[in-house]
């Protein structure tokens, strides 16, 4: 149980997800501090905005009373913290331990995925938060304890089967794409984890009806599918798209819930947001809130965050995978039907380049010129036989770009670049708009 008598040290404390919990526990009125690497990050800003302590790892950092060690799952034996703990026979507990002690105490609803947790976990934290009390977990590093809170939305990660820590009451699953081939042994093996996850949930199931996996996913609760099919128990239809967003009308089986508006793009952004209003719905919340909440909502961080450079459009996003790829790249094209499109890569771990190769380089097709980043390794991982030329090699108007040639990209004058990645892409669009403020 939480114990607000101690101090609750975070080991890795700037991971997208340690950081959300540790912004959550602060909330709450719990004592948090932590350690990891000195290289800043887009997640430390908030944690000493609160006034959270964030040191180098340190093995004096451990002491032998007086706190609950959090261990982020990236950290083994190697980190000095670590194996303080193991000297000093102190037990950690994990992230998702730990979240499940929150889940526990709230109506709670967790999104999990290969792709589309970070958007639905925002959007459906957003839109409840405009409804009645809510905490939320994001995986972008944001995460925020409110009082005497109804509801806790919280992003749930498949990886080392991390979310079957979690019992919530609900769980939206927007897909089940195969991914993580470092961990998974196959696609069943994949899938497997889902149907835990799903059996663990309490009081209702929403997937995405197209999925096949999911539709064969078996639970002895509620089980809702949502999609743009007449057989989807919430569908959507009647769309309209343009520069703006999108608008569509939603029915539940035969009820016909109303119009709804969003200021996002691409069908991911329907499919997401007819999840959060079938949530809404079976927890008997008021649509027209709702429909005013979608309205004010403008994106979660890293997920098509965008910035403008006179006629020139940068575009961020954290898609990495093929299926995350190609909804980006389509989003980018309803939003700026007469630009050029420039898509700038990172290939993200050796083993998914690989594994998707093939699938890589339709995508990029699609774009009107294609830059590849070198390969983003990992600790696990740092070493593969495929490289970036592998990619560009089967892609026309496409080349590897390093920081040595990023000038490069300065030869477009009115076009939108799209910068995918979930490594360092980030250095990439830095020293890319440096060189565009040097030539205003």
């Amino acid at each position: 149980m939480l114990d607000k008598t101690k101090e609750y040290w975070f080991i890795g404390i700037k991971g997208t997800g340690m950081a959300s919990l540790a912004l959550i526990l602060h909330d709450m009125g719990y004592h948090v501090a932590g350690s990891d690497i000195e290289k800043h990050t887009f997640t430390q800003d908030p944690l000493l905005a609160k006034g959270i302590k964030i040191t180098p790892f340190d093995a004096n950092n451990i002491k032998d009373q007086g706190q609950v060690i959090i261990k982020g799952n990236a950290f083994k034996e190697e980190n000095v913290e670590v194996k303080a703990c193991i000297d000093k026979k102190i037990v950690w507990q994990s992230y998702p331990d730990t979240v499940q002690e929150i889940i526990a105490q709230h109506t709670s609803i967790g999104i999990s995925g290969s792709h589309g947790k970070t958007s639905t976990t925002g959007l459906l934290a957003h839109v409840l938060g405009q409804l009645a009390p809510t905490s939320f977990l994001i995986g972008d590093g944001t995460g925020k304890a409110i009082k005497d809170s109804r509801f806790f939305v919280y992003e749930a990660d498949e990886y080392r089967r991390h979310f079957l820590a979690y019992h919530p009451d609900y769980q939206i699953m927007t897909n089940v794409d195969f991914d993580h081939p470092d961990y998974f042994k196959d696609r069943d093996d994949y899938a497997s984890a889902f149907q835990t996850a799903a059996e663990q949930t309490k009081k209702g199931l929403f997937v995405w009806g197209d999925d096949t996996r999911l539709n064969n996913i078996q639970v002895s609760i509620p089980k809702y599918t949502y999609g743009f099919n007449n057989t989807d128990d919430f569908q959507a239809y009647d769309i309209q798209k343009n520069i703006t967003g999108s608008t569509f009308k939603v029915k539940y089986h035969d009820i016909e819930l109303g119009q709804f508006e969003i200021h996002l793009f691409g069908d991911h952004n329907i499919l997401n947001t007819t999840a959060v209003i079938a949530v809404a719905y079976i927890e008997k919340e008021s649509l027209d809130l709702v429909r005013a909440a979608l309205l004010t909502y403008k994106g979660a961080k890293r997920r098509f965050s965008e910035k403008s450079y006179g006629k020139i459009n940068i575009i961020d996003d954290y898609a990495h995978h093929p299926t995350e790829m190609k909804a980006t790249l389509q989003a980018a094209r309803q939003k700026y039907p007469n630009k050029i499109l420039v898509a700038i890569f990172q290939p993200h771990t050796y083993s998914r380049t690989a594994e998707f190769a093939d699938q890589f380089v339709e995508i990029l097709k699609t774009a009107d010129y294609a830059y590849v980043t070198p390969i983003f390794g990992s600790a696990r991982e740092n070493h593969g036989n495929i490289s970036s030329q592998d990619l560009t090699k089967r892609i026309p108007n496409s080349e590897v770009i390093s920081l040595d040639n990023i000038a490069d990209l300065t030869k477009f004058k009115d076009a939108v670049l799209v910068f995918m990645g979930a490594g360092d892409i980030t250095k990439y669009e830095v020293a890319y708009e440096a060189l565009l403020e040097q030539n205003k």
